[in-house]
């Protein structure tokens, strides 16, 4: 077949791009035939690549049969626009054409679109099994074309360390490139709506690089895009960094980027997720065309605030609008109700997944059913629940019932859930606290002890508590016992004044589940320096705005004294305190908190 020919602007090329139907496209097909064009590599390309789309596959592929020796031009070109027509595996037996043709051999060309195809189906396998190609047959595997390919690849299939390592390659990422590894980070770290409580579960490394790598996109000139700025708006709603979400969100109004449901959803999301319901309302209302996964964000933010009515209303309107509910919007209708104690309206809601609108519970409906009935102290259904359901009940339902059971002090129940949590996971820390906490509020410190030591004799160590407050744009993270910080010495002076202000209001210490061998006064002291403790005493003595509310995120459920001395010290301070621990947001002002102490 002829390579090399003069037909880039032959006339009948023109008259192929105005082809519209199939039936046009086959009148200049015939005139292609008799004038020879059809010999020659491009023009061969060219309606192939319009065959794929105005034709059927069958006619596409008599094109490409008739050519009497296709070059690998020719095999790139059709596997291209077959992956992208979803016919991968046509596309995949032309590739293995190219791999026992005796003089063709695939060059950089060849790889991208199988592995954007292979990351788009998140068939690791297969695009491994690739991947060992590229470095078979390539002399040059890693230009920036097939580095940009793997990088995708192995960002959609979740592998954001080997993504990153090709990231990392490439010497001057484009924007499409930026977006794929700000995209991965984000997708890695994006607060997930677990049902046990709705923990607010996300990956805070994975949210800090997305801005530090924001960062330096920022400095290498490329202009973000509106998938740059989803990406970095999802890693702030998970770190709560609402100034540098708020400066994206300012980004995209003064430079007039698409206000779009994806941007949308986004920014519904960071607000909910930072506190600030006025301005998730906002956005909502805003948005020019919702669409389901809006109004799933906006039902989920309501319901972790604790504002389950208004949740429950959104869900009718969203009903009335023509949305159809899936999954994730009955789960947050769950989260609602759980959340406020309606326990009837959540098992109604529960029941209708399957009977009207055909959805099959998964396990994290199952395990919001059981934080529902075990908030409410129906401790004994929601046994009976995890031990009937279709499925092999997982951690997250066993440990949902562990903690009602220590809630209601059903010992009995939490005994049996502990024992199913160690098989399952017996390197967690959080399911021996749970239980050792039990016998310690029922004055069983034998019992409480013994746990303890069952802790060490397995090598665990109990998860530290932490906590991220935003002061002035700037996040800063505190640990228990924290003594890191370079203001370390206000931070305690500041403490002392707090501790010293909560006892002349008559605050007594929760001291009982603190299970050291110490002595009262030095229980108080070790609850002193809890990680949001530390958090407060912080922003109280590094914010400008002395009238900003303090947000903190805490990365454990919130402890009962802290939670009843945020209470005061939002009435002794006059400041609002928002503080989003695993299970809900609190918002503490005037001495009292959101949740009505119901968490």
């Amino acid at each position: 077949m002829r390579t090399v020919s003069p037909t880039v602007d032959h006339p009948i090329l023109n008259l192929l791009q105005k082809c519209k139907t199939l039936n046009t496209l086959k009148q200049v097909h015939v005139q292609m035939i008799t004038t020879g064009l059809i010999l020659h590599t491009y023009p061969v390309s060219r309606i192939l690549l319009l065959s794929s789309t105005l034709a059927t596959l069958s006619y596409t592929l008599t094109i490409f049969n008739q050519v009497p020796s296709p070059s690998i031009f020719l095999y790139n070109t059709l596997i291209s626009s077959l992956t992208q027509k979803d016919h991968l595996k046509v596309a995949l037996s032309l590739y293995d054409q190219i791999l026992t043709h005796p003089n063709l051999k695939p060059n950089n060309y060849t790889y991208p679109s199988l592995f954007k195809a292979f990351g788009a189906h998140q068939w690791f396998k297969h695009g491994q099994a690739l991947h060992a190609h590229v470095l078979k047959f390539l002399h040059t595997p890693y230009d920036n074309f097939v580095q940009a390919s793997l990088l995708n690849f192995y960002a959609r299939c979740g592998r954001v360390g080997i993504a990153r390592y090709f990231f990392d390659q490439i010497r001057e990422p484009d924007l499409a490139t930026w977006n794929s590894i700000l995209s991965a980070y984000a997708r890695n770290s994006s607060v997930i709506f677990v049902a046990n409580s709705s923990h607010l579960d996300g990956n805070t490394s994975s949210s800090l690089e997305v801005l530090n790598l924001f960062s330096h996109m920022q400095k290498s000139l490329v202009e973000p895009s509106e998938v740059t700025l989803v990406a970095l708006i999802t890693a702030c709603a998970e770190l709560g960094a609402l100034n540098q979400g708020i400066w994206a969100h300012v980004y995209i109004i003064r430079n007039e980027l698409s206000f779009n449901h994806y941007i949308g959803t986004a920014l519904i999301t960071l607000y909910a997720n930072s506190g600030s319901l006025k301005f998730t309302w906002q956005v909502f209302h805003q948005l020019p065309h919702k669409d389901k996964f809006c109004f799933n964000a906006m039902i989920r933010g309501l319901a972790i605030h604790g504002h389950g009515h208004e949740a429950l209303d959104l869900f009718e309107i969203m009903k009335q609008e023509g949305f159809l509910p899936d999954d994730v919007t009955i789960l947050a209708v769950m989260c609602a109700c759980s959340h406020i104690g309606l326990v009837d309206e959540g098992r109604k809601y529960f029941e209708s997944m399957s009977s009207i609108y055909g959805l099959e519970p998964k396990l994290e409906h199952y395990c919001c059913l059981v934080d529902l009935l075990g908030r409410a102290g129906l401790v004994k259904e929601a046994e009976e629940r995890v031990l009937t359901i279709p499925m092999k009940p997982n951690a997250v339902l066993w440990r949902s019932l562990l903690g009602a059971a220590r809630v209601h002090g059903n010992l009995e129940i939490g005994e049996v859930a502990l024992r199913k949590l160690i098989e399952l996971e017996p390197e967690t820390s959080g399911n021996y606290v749970l239980l050792s906490n039990m016998y310690a509020c029922m004055d069983r410190w034998n019992d409480a002890k013994r746990v303890r030591q069952l802790m060490k004799d397995h090598g665990i160590d109990k998860m530290p508590g932490s906590s991220l407050v935003e002061v002035d744009g700037s996040l800063h993270e505190f640990l228990i016992g924290d003594k890191s910080h370079p203001y370390v010495k206000d931070i305690h002076l500041k403490l002392e004044e707090m501790n010293t202000k909560l006892q002349e209001c008559g605050h007594q210490p929760r001291t009982r589940e603190v299970l050291f061998d110490i002595e009262e006064e030095e229980k108080e002291d070790a609850l002193s320096y809890h990680s949001e403790k530390l958090a407060i005493a912080f922003a109280l003595i590094a914010s400008n705005d002395s009238c900003a509310p303090i947000r903190i995120i805490k990365n454990l459920r919130v402890c009962v004294d802290c939670h009843s001395s945020i209470k005061l010290l939002a009435l002794i301070y006059r400041r609002e305190i928002i503080v989003r621990d695993r299970t809900r947001f609190h918002h503490f002002d005037h001495g009292t908190c959101s949740c009505l102490d119901y968490w």
